[in-house]
């Protein structure tokens, strides 16, 4: 196959035997070759812009910038960039806003090699490329109701550990509207209680410890 006809793939993770793992599983592939690797956001769009890619392959928590502000970042300088997210993280929130950032496919670490080089070919091609697994958490996410700015930086405080009092100062509102935003918040969440909040926003992704 000539080298015109071959999908030049940017890998980008902030953990080194990721991308060595990645790039050697690419590389075997006669249609594909590995052209850049990055390890944060930053990095990420640099390496775009030099190298211009056919397919990124995107991980989503990386140190300096995350994946879904660098996926915004490339999205909005190249409109025609093919993206997939590939991580460890499959909270409904994640899922959610890798995609809504502009990425075109999500993808799990422990995907099988075939699937992974079948989602690098698919994205190629111009089709968006969501396993099942996670296009039901995409589904899920969407019918859930939506959590407020202020709702979310109360959560954040709450998975922080503080107090109504705490939250109140820190976002400088009364400790009544601290409890009403709990109560909305417990109530969107489908939980009765803060601990349960916490856990089930930490799972989907929506808040990080």
């Amino acid at each position: 196959m000539s080298q015109s006809t071959t999908i030049r793939v940017l890998i980008v993770d902030d953990h080194a035997i990721v991308r060595k793992g990645l790039a050697t599983i690419i590389n075997r592939d006669p249609e594909m070759t590995v052209i850049a690797q990055a390890e944060d956001g930053q990095q990420a769009i640099a390496a775009f812009r030099e190298h211009q890619p056919d397919v990124t392959l995107m991980d989503l928590r990386m140190p300096k910038m995350g994946g879904v502000e660098a996926i915004m970042a490339i999205r909005a300088e190249f409109k025609q960039a093919r993206i997939a997210v590939l991580t460890t993280y499959d909270g409904d929130e994640d899922i959610y806003r890798g995609l809504q950032a502009g990425a075109q496919g999500y993808l799990l670490k422990d995907s099988k090699l075939g699937e992974l080089l079948n989602a690098i070919r698919a994205i190629h091609n111009g089709q968006k490329y969501i396993p099942p697994e996670v296009g039901a958490k995409l589904l899920q996410r969407i019918s859930n109701p939506e959590l407020s700015e202020r709702e979310l930086e109360v959560l954040r405080l709450m998975a922080q550990g503080m107090g109504n009092q705490e939250i109140g100062t820190a976002l400088i509102i009364g400790e009544s509207t601290v409890k009403s935003h709990i109560n909305r918040i417990l109530s969107k969440l489908g939980v009765s209680d803060r601990t349960q909040a916490v856990i089930i926003a930490v799972k989907r992704g929506i808040v990080s410890l």
